[in-house]
């Protein structure tokens, strides 16, 4: 099964940025735009982590994610995966995001121990708004985003979701709450 841990964006935060990019979509229409009810920032992603370890995964991640304080965020700025000049991901950077690392690699290694296999390379805090076709420069839009930040807030939980893949090509995977653990601290 397909899942993720992740950082979920407060309803505001969403609005915010959704009403900023509404009227600059239209302009990018090479841009696979991701909805903004998916918006997240992925602390760990699992492509195939067997159904049998989630009961322990989740475990493990409210281990982690109890003996770690609240931490305050905002989104600002944007960057490109892998980048700008031959872009294929458009993401929005988080301020505050380093903080979030060690809850990252806690998180990871939570994850593996439980047999999820969590993939990727070094945690970079991003939240992707838009996939490109094929490589292109986005420097355009890398500059619309800076010109971007959204209300703070403080994470006070992380979730665990499973990412239903569809069947049929053009339709969006469909993401599930399978829990969300709060922050300790």
């Amino acid at each position: 099964m397909r899942l993720f841990v992740a950082v979920l964006l407060p309803e505001a935060v969403v609005e915010d940025l959704d009403d900023f990019l509404d009227v600059r979509r239209d302009s990018g229409a090479a841009l696979r735009w991701s909805p903004p009810a998916q918006w997240h920032v992925t602390l760990a992603f699992m492509a195939d982590a067997p159904e049998r370890v989630v009961e322990d995964l989740v475990e493990g991640v409210a281990v982690v994610a109890a003996r770690t304080a609240p931490i305050p965020l905002s989104l600002t700025g944007g960057g490109c995966f892998p980048d700008v000049s031959r872009a294929r991901v458009l993401y929005a950077g988080v301020e505050g995001g380093d903080a979030l690392i060690p809850l990252a690699q806690g998180i990871r290694s939570a994850c593996a121990v439980a047999g999820g296999a969590p993939e990727g390379g070094p945690f970079r805090p991003h939240v992707t708004l838009a996939r490109l076709p094929r490589p292109a420069d986005a420097t355009r839009w890398v500059r619309v985003l800076d010109t971007h930040r959204s209300p703070s807030w403080t994470v006070e939980d992380v979730a665990v979701v499973a990412s239903h893949v569809p069947r049929e090509r053009g339709h969006r995977p469909r993401h599930e709450v399978l829990a969300r653990l709060p922050l300790g601290g």
